[in-house]
């Protein structure tokens, strides 16, 4: 029985971090769109504020800017490296995206 215990506790463990993973990239989203509105450079702007705000790292940074939007999608791939579970799982492939009207700088 203790071993299923272990297993069960380990997996929650695994879907915790992904999920704190994923909140990180939904901040660092926002924070780029929300950088990239004001700036007069919206790609270096949304990559510096998406860094800024997150640990994880690689991130892929892609910046749309349409007419009266600004779009910042963020990309991380999360590795799932918890004892027994991280195998059984696999990484994954983690993405937010935000928009934001465009602001003048």
């Amino acid at each position: 029985m203790l071993p299923v215990v272990v297993v069960l506790l380990l997996g929650m463990l695994q879907v915790a971090l992904v999920g704190r993973d994923q909140l990180a990239l939904e901040l660092a989203a926002r924070e780029g769109a929300r950088a990239a509105a004001v700036a007069a450079d919206p790609v270096g702007a949304a990559r510096a504020a998406a860094d800024r705000v997150t640990s994880l790292q690689p991130l892929a940074v892609d910046v749309t800017v349409a007419s009266t939007t600004v779009t910042v999608t963020v990309r991380h791939h999360s590795f799932t490296d918890v004892a027994l579970i991280g195998r059984l799982i696999g990484d994954v492939d983690l993405h937010a995206t935000a928009t934001m009207a465009l602001e003048p700088p």
